[in-house]
């Protein structure tokens, strides 16, 4: 019943969007006539319906972590990660129930967290940007999307204040591109799949239908979609569609962590929750791949 629902999700997200748009038309009183003549019980009943079935999601059986290969080479730090809690990033929604955010340790010409600016920074003044993406698993590609731009980083209170409100609002009912941005979905041969997510535009180097080995170059990290700053989302899924996925927890065999964490993620960095994956590294800590 949960894949049912969730498979619609692109309908159920309309009276969510149409409950936005009211809300922005009534500042503004500019509701047309026609809507004002519709019984305002009726309009709260179809938002509020829409709204709970669009939070339905698929969870899947209790399973231990699905061993893969890390999906980039080097030192990174994570960040909303399985190793510190579950759901890694607050929601079962398109099977991110043990995403995990991967950057590249800060340097000193790492733009600020948040910073004094009209303008957020360019996503070329950051040191995840362009490095490669590789598969996690052997698998076929099903999915890619390289054609969204990549936009100045969210790191002025300004930016930030609009990615909360109303970016955050309307990339979450306006479809799946506009959240995970240029992006790749390989479906591996155990059954899996991955997304890999916020690649750089046209950076994407394989097409759908191709197969791809384990370390095979996807794409490049770059900043598009529902991002603050330069980075690569991955998560894993029990099939290859994110609407009617069920996320799953993975761990990487091919990793090593001496216990060090980013500075700039410190404030974050706490102790693993009871249901996190203790062998994925936790918030802000780093790793080597």
């Amino acid at each position: 019943m949960r894949r049912a629902i969730s498979r619609l999700k692109p309908l159920w997200l309309l009276p969510v969007l149409l409950g936005i748009t009211l809300g922005v038309l009534t500042v503004f009183d500019a509701v047309p006539d026609f809507v004002r003549s519709v019984p305002s019980l009726l309009l709260l009943i179809v938002i509020a319906l829409g709204a709970l079935l669009s939070g339905v999601h698929p969870k899947a059986d209790e399973h231990d972590p699905h061993v893969m290969a890390a999906p980039v080479r080097g030192r990174w730090a994570a960040l909303n990660t399985p190793g510190q809690q579950l759901p890694s990033h607050g929601s079962r929604f398109l099977g991110q129930y043990a995403a995990v955010d991967i950057l590249q340790p800060t340097t000193p010409a790492t733009p600020a967290k948040v910073r004094k600016a009209w303008r957020g920074s360019r996503p070329e003044e950051y040191p995840s940007f362009g490095a490669p993406v590789c598969s996690m698993a052997p698998g076929v590609v099903t999915r890619i999307w390289s054609r969204s731009r990549d936009h100045r980083a969210r790191n002025t209170w300004q930016a930030l204040l609009f990615m909360m409100t109303l970016e955050g609002m309307f990339r979450s009912v306006s479809g799946q591109r506009a959240i995970i941005g240029n992006h790749v979905i390989v479906h591996h041969d155990d059954g899996t799949a991955a997304v890999y997510a916020h690649f750089r535009k046209g950076s994407v180097v394989v097409g759908v239908g191709q197969r791809v080995e384990v370390g095979e170059q996807l794409g490049e990290v770059g900043n598009t979609g529902n991002t603050s700053e330069p980075h690569l989302h991955v998560h894993l899924m029990d099939r290859a569609n994110p609407n009617t996925a069920a996320g799953l927890k993975m761990t990487w065999s091919d990793i090593t962590r001496a216990g060090e964490i980013e500075p700039s993620l410190a404030e974050l960095a706490k102790e693993p929750a009871e249901n996190a994956v203790l062998s994925m590294p936790r918030n802000g800590e780093i790793f080597e791949a």
